[in-house]
């Protein structure tokens, strides 16, 4: 090889330093979002082939987990669903785990509200949530949701979604809410279809500003 030496060199000058402080967020389509043992993890095992830890009690999920789900008859639509901890009253606070795991689901295009049908005060447990998100991040909070009725397979909860979902539509301001077993996968079928479409109609996440 030729002319490999440097002949001609400057005076360097001093460099730009700064600090920066990088956080990884996972990339998903659907975030779930709920009160600890609401069968987040569940409905995602039901909907993928995710096999995230599922347990009766609270905080079984302590780090994110992320799902597939392929439609049975267009093999080419598929959906990311991200399941992270639940949410406690004071979450925003670092109560609980989900502060630490919420900035996952801000570039979700929308969130899957699961609302636990078994609890004594559905209602308020989506409410409390919605307020959570708000006070962590308001953009957060505004992203579009479908609220799931989780646990239809108790008999409790059967008899009673008729009233629930009506109740939680009104506060939501909108209808898309929908009854569903994770255990028994019930609805869970054409819950995935109804997301598929709000998906491919929300509008895109921006990129992260830098």
């Amino acid at each position: 090889a030729r002319d490999t030496t440097p002949r001609l060199a400057e005076q360097g000058e001093p460099g730009g330093q700064r600090w920066l402080k990088l956080e990884l967020k996972l990339l998903a389509d659907v975030g779930l979002v709920g009160v600890p043992n609401a069968g987040k993890s569940s409905l995602l095992a039901a909907a993928t082939n995710a096999k995230p830890k599922i347990a009766p009690y609270a905080f079984t999920t302590v780090t994110p987990n992320l799902g597939v789900w392929r439609s049975a008859a267009d093999t080419e639509a598929s959906l990311v669903l991200a399941d992270i901890p639940g949410l406690l009253e004071g979450a925003h606070e670092g109560k609980g785990l989900g502060r630490a795991f919420l900035r996952h689901i801000e570039r979700c295009r929308l969130l899957l509200h699961v609302v636990d049908g078994t609890r004594p005060d559905p209602l308020g447990d989506f409410e409390a949530v919605n307020t959570e998100l708000r006070l962590f991040s308001p953009r957060l909070a505004n992203k579009p949701q479908v609220i799931v009725l989780n646990k239809l397979d108790v008999p409790a909860v059967a008899e009673a979604a008729p009233q629930l979902l009506e109740r939680l539509a009104a506060a939501a301001g909108h209808k898309r809410v929908l009854a569903v077993s994770a255990a028994s996968r019930a609805n869970v079928p054409a819950l995935m279809g109804r997301l598929r479409k709000l998906v491919a109609s929300a509008p895109a996440e921006p990129p992260p500003s830098v």
